[in-house]
Parts: C-alpha cells; structure tokens; sequence
C-alpha cells in the first residue's frame, strides 16, 4: 500500500470537485461549493465509511497523515475510527455531567419502579438538601470518597441529639445509587466511594447502625377489646377505617387505599394489590366475620362513581394519612398509632395462640426465611391464616356483640 502521494504543491492544485488520495485511506476532497478538507475512507462490515479529519486551512497535510495513521492503526486492532471518535466524545461530554443532572436523570429513570409518589420528592429534597450543596455543581467523575464524607458526617451522630442518623443512612443509599446509574452510563468510573462496604465504613464506622430502630407505639393487646368496644360506638368513617386496620392487622396504607374492587365479602377475601403493598407482593386478607361487618358499614359512606372504601373529604381521594391520628388523639390515645395494632396482633399471636412463625409472619405481609427459602416459598399460608385471623377478631370483638 503506497503512502504519502501527495506533495503540498499537489495539494494546492487540485481544485476538484473529487477526490485526489495520498494512500492508505487518505484523501483531500474538494466539493463543487470549493470547500477544501481531508477524509479518511475505510470499509467494515462491506460497506465504506468516510471520516472527517479537518479543514485544509485549519490541517496540514502532515497533520492530516498523523490522523489517518491512528485510523489505520484502530482498523488494524478491528476497531471503527468512527465509533471510537464518537465514544471519545461522549466520554469528554460526560466529564461535564454534574452531579445534580445525574441524580435528576437516575431519579426520572427509577420512579416507574417505586410504589409510591412521595418517593421521588424524598430523594429530591434529601440530595437537594444534603449532597448538592457539597457536590451538586461537580463532574460526577470527580466525586470522592472525601467529598462523600463531608456531606454525610454532619448528619450523622449515633447518640447525639444534633444528629439525623436515619437522614445520613437515606443519604447515603441515595448517592451510592446515583454513583452507580452514572457508572452505568459511563459519567464514571472506578469503585463507588458511597458503598457502605468500602472504606466509607472506616470514616464514618457502624453508619447502618446509627439508625436506631423506632418502634410505632403499640397498645397492650389486653386492652384491645376494650378500645375496639369504644370504637364501635363510633359512627364516622374514620372510626371504621380503624376497625377494619385493627381486625385485619392491615397497615394504615392499605386500608385508607383500599377500593371496593379489591374486596369480595361474600366470599370473605380482600386483595390487596402488589403496587400498594411494602413488599411488592399481593396480599390476600382472609376477612372474619367482624371485618367483613366493618366493611359492610363502610358502604354508608359510599359515593357514587368513586370507589374508595373510606373517602375522604375531597371527592376521588381516600382519607388522608393523618386522620386515623387524629381520631386516635380525639379518642385521648396520645400515646398508641394506628400502626402500632400490628405490633399488638403480632405480640397476641405470639403469646396466646400455635400458629407457626411462617403463618404469624404471612398474616402481617412479612417476608421470612432467608432469601434462597423465600425464592421457593409459594404459598401465602391463607388456609391457615383465615382461622388465625377468626381467633383475632373474636378476641377483639369479645365486649361487643354485631
């Protein structure tokens, strides 16, 4: 293959329009508009390619042959030029993605996966609030372990009251997942200095168990029948609502969301769909002669052409969050949440009844097992869940008669 045909004086002289080759891929093209340049023409795949090297005004010839050499050299490899330069170019591109446009980016393609609509604001306002003003404006390449450190040392605290351990632990897991998404898309790379299993853990030490557990208040099941008593006497919706959470064990979620499509009380079953349940798995409630009754006086409350079980005040949307609190607060209960009846249930199942672990676990939604024994685990236990939650109702309800 002849190379370096062409002198500058040739160069010169060809006013085309055409081609004029030096060899070995390289040639200085000229259009009929006069325009002057140099090409690099290759074939892959069966079919020639033609790539740019420059202007003749801004690329000398020997330029020109520099350029074309590395070509032929990345063919010689099974290399495309073409694709090489451009994957160059992304890569420089990427160098200016900063942090906030990768999380914004991660966030827009992880919150069709996320159950809730409050999560994507979670992670907007926490990053927003915690990273960004330490990072938020830098290359995501260029964010370090030192960097990471910074944003999440001053919320973390184990014992100290100025600390947000449980703020710390989200930040944490949100900049370990932008990391990672920018990896994927090739922002970055190298090891995730956000992962709690990398030298992170010799900074900031026992960071995971800074986030002390807090139990919901819970009401002495002993003192369930009672309450459940006075609640009956109750005759607004949200007293029902708190009847059915309490006779299903059910968590606030999934009751005030409830619709009447998911619920067959002639044949005593509630479906729980997978979207509005924690562990993405639909969930059969067995409903007990009580809890069939509680929805059934829920009916009372219904409008026509909105299907929630409990509405609330504006029309298309259940009761909000806060009014089995509020109801628990008018009733003097200042110190028992709603959610806390699952942990009553749960304590009741414990001390009083044979159930196994498996069908008391099932009956709150519980995953159990390790996770090799829930990948084989089928069954949702519901036979034998439906005389566990009978005995619970039967325990609730002993003070009242329906």
């Amino acid at each position: 293959m002849a190379l370096n045909k062409l002198t500058d004086r040739k160069a010169k002289a060809f006013h085309g329009p055409g081609l004029l080759g030096d060899g070995g891929g390289l040639f200085l093209q000229v259009t009929p508009s006069g325009s002057r340049s140099w090409i690099f023409r290759f074939k892959t795949a069966g079919k020639v390619r033609t790539m740019g090297l420059g202007a003749c005004h801004a690329v000398t010839l020997a330029a020109a042959r520099e350029k074309a050499a590395e070509c032929r050299k990345q063919r010689a490899d099974s290399l495309d030029p073409l694709e090489e330069r451009r994957a160059a170019g992304a890569a420089r591109k990427a160098q200016g993605v900063t942090f906030r446009e990768a999380a914004e980016s991660c966030i827009e393609t992880m919150q069709g996966g996320w159950r809730s609509a409050k999560t994507p604001s979670i992670w907007k306002y926490t990053l927003a609030t915690y990273a960004y003003p330490h990072f938020g404006d830098l290359p995501v390449s260029l964010v370090t372990l030192a960097r990471v450190e910074a944003a999440l040392k001053p919320i973390w605290a184990k014992r100290e009251e100025a600390g947000k351990p449980e703020t710390a632990r989200r930040l944490r897991r949100f900049i370990e997942a932008v990391l990672d998404y920018s990896t994927a898309k090739g922002w970055r790379s190298g090891d995730n200095p956000a992962k709690l299993d990398g030298p992170l853990r010799f900074l900031i030490p026992k960071l995971e168990e800074a986030a002390t557990v807090t139990h919901h208040a819970a009401m002495p099941y002993a003192e369930v029948p009672a309450f459940v008593a006075e609640l009956a006497a109750r005759d607004d919706l949200s007293s029902i609502a708190l009847h059915v959470l309490i006779l299903t064990a059910c968590r606030t979620s999934e009751v005030l969301n409830a619709k009447w499509d998911e619920v067959d009380l002639e044949k005593g079953v509630w479906t729980i769909p997978l979207r509005r349940m924690k562990t993405a798995k639909a969930h059969r409630v067995p409903l007990s002669t009580a809890a069939i009754a509680a929805f059934e006086a829920a009916t009372r409350f219904r409008r026509e052409g909105d299907d929630w079980v409990f509405p609330g005040a504006r029309h298309g949307a259940p009761l909000s969050n806060m009014s089995l609190l509020q109801l628990l607060r008018r009733m003097r209960r200042q110190n028992v949440t709603a959610h806390g009846f699952r942990s009553s249930f749960r304590t009741w199942a414990e001390e009083t009844t044979h159930y196994t672990h498996d069908v008391k676990e099932a009956a709150l939604a519980h995953y159990s097992g390790s996770k090799v024994e829930r990948a084989y685990q089928r069954s949702d236990h519901f036979a034998k869940r439906k005389p566990l939650m009978n005995d619970w109702s039967e325990f609730c309800v002993s003070t009242i008669e329906y």
